[in-house]
């Protein structure tokens, strides 16, 4: 897996490959930039994909992975921490943290993609709940588009900081944390508790001869002291984090200071053990402290992923089944017009009197209509069925179900589809809703739909609601 971290001028890669014996070769990559790759308002396609082509270019692998886990920095991400019930259920959960996060931010589900760290103790549990915008990773997607690449999972730069010292965090203990990343020129931070990331603020500071990083980090101190907050202890990484002593730079800040090279020396050495680097170079784990970072977290949380609800892959993957559809639209369309004016001329021979009973192998004395298929059959639904409006959620708890059943509608003609997660994951039978006005479109569903679902619940939706159709997905749904 390729670990890629991103920051404003910053591009660092960690290629691991894991091996027959368990353990993982691993390549690496760093370079800071003298233009801007990316930022809130701008991400820099053509830079970008440069930076990252000419880092795998320099790791010079026959073959490299295809899949990426890309790691960002926290204000990438809209972040929430709330504190839950300790015992809520996964589907509650997620349904209370989305609704106060919704309410919070004003975000639809189809805006963003979510995910949670969850910690807890014995007398409470926090929720760590990270959305990102749509609209940058449909951006990023045509980055990893242009290399080939694939991408798999993000996660909150934040997020693996707080993983490389997780392990000397005790529950019973409460601590204030501040991470500090020093480079030669420039300091930046996060501040933490034992649940996680306590706010979204990223710490920065030029470093000079007349703004050293002892006095950065005291000025920082003694104005959180003045707001009442007290750090217990600093964590030091960054290459020129190896030049400070940790008795004298403890004393001339005034906070407690641990340098992260001795917390991972320490603390996750195993994980040292399974990095093997084919040549004689020694893993700048400091510098590569968040994609380090992001391997140690997949590793002891295997289920994270912004994916897990709603397959981001739908964004670009549908614009590519575009042409074959239009085309088998196309072809229905023109049959169902040829069956219109032939289904219209039968009606207008009927009426001129011609005895169409003489046509029959078994004429009848008085003929009686048989049953012929009506208008609204044929020419309503083809036409009609790329401007019905549908909202498919997931209450199966399977995740990507939404978006399988996205594909299968767009196949069936259909093209405003929405996608999302049901309130709960726990229905049994899919449901379909809809408004009073387009009950005859529920007959065309269930018949679109009923190779995969045997039997159907139906609702009325409120004619406030946008979406003409709703369907629930629930674990019938084969």
């Amino acid at each position: 897996m390729i670990f890629l971290y991103l920051n404003q001028n910053q591009i660092k890669i960690l290629l691991s490959k894991k091996t027959v014996f368990s353990n993982y070769e691993v390549n690496f990559f760093e370079k800071n930039h003298q233009t801007l790759l990316i930022n809130n308002d701008e991400i820099k396609i053509d830079l970008v994909a440069s930076a990252i082509k000419e880092g795998l270019d320099k790791i010079k692998k026959s073959q490299i992975d295809k899949e990426v886990c890309l790691i960002l920095p926290q204000n990438f991400f809209i972040f929430l921490r709330t504190e839950v019930s300790s015992d809520i259920g996964p589907s509650a959960l997620y349904s209370f943290v989305w609704e106060k996060f919704s309410n919070q931010y004003n975000l639809r589900a189809d805006q963003v993609l979510t995910e949670s760290f969850i910690t807890k103790n014995q007398e409470k549990k926090i929720v760590n709940f990270f959305a990102i915008s749509i609209k940058n990773l449909e951006i990023f997607q045509k980055i990893f588009n242009l290399l080939n690449l694939k991408l798999i999972n993000i996660i909150p730069e934040s997020l693996t900081y707080f993983k490389l010292f997780e392990k000397t965090l005790r529950s019973e203990k409460k601590e204030n944390i501040f991470f500090v990343h020093h480079q030669e020129e420039n300091a930046f931070g996060y501040f933490f508790d034992n649940f996680g990331l306590i706010n979204d603020q990223k710490w920065f500071s030029k470093i000079n001869d007349k703004n050293s990083i002892e006095k950065s980090i005291k000025e920082k101190k003694q104005l959180l002291e003045k707001n009442k907050i007290k750090i217990n202890r600093l964590i030091l990484s960054g290459q020129a984090s190896e030049n400070i002593r940790q008795d004298t730079f403890t004393k001339n800040v005034s906070i407690w200071t641990n340098p992260l090279k001795k917390i991972i020396t320490n603390f996750y050495k195993e994980y040292l053990k399974i990095l093997m680097v084919e040549s004689k170079e020694v893993i700048p784990i400091l510098n590569l402290d968040a994609c380090f970072g992001a391997f140690v977290f997949l590793k002891e949380n295997s289920n994270f992923s912004f994916f897990k609800r709603k397959s981001f892959y739908e964004i670009k993957q549908s614009e590519s089944k575009k042409p074959s559809n239009f085309k088998k639209e196309l072809l229905i369309f023109f049959l169902s017009f040829i069956s219109s004016i032939l289904f219209f001329i039968f009606i207008s021979n009927i009426k001129k009197g011609i005895n169409l009973s003489s046509l029959m192998i078994k004429p009848t004395t008085s003929p009686t209509p048989s049953p012929l298929p009506t208008p609204t059959i044929t020419p309503t639904i083809v036409i009609n069925k790329e401007k019905i409006r549908i909202k498919v959620l997931n209450g199966s708890g399977t995740p990507g179900k939404a978006s399988a059943v996205k594909d299968i509608l767009k196949e069936k003609g259909y093209q405003d589809i929405l996608t999302g997660n049901a309130d709960n994951f726990d229905y049994e039978q899919t449901v379909i809703s809809f408004k009073e006005e387009k009950n005859n479109l529920v007959d065309i569903i269930k018949e679109d739909l009923k190779k995969y679902v045997s039997s159907f619940k139906t609702n009325l939706l409120s004619e406030k609601e946008a979406s003409d159709i709703i369907i629930i997905i629930g674990k019938d749904f084969k």
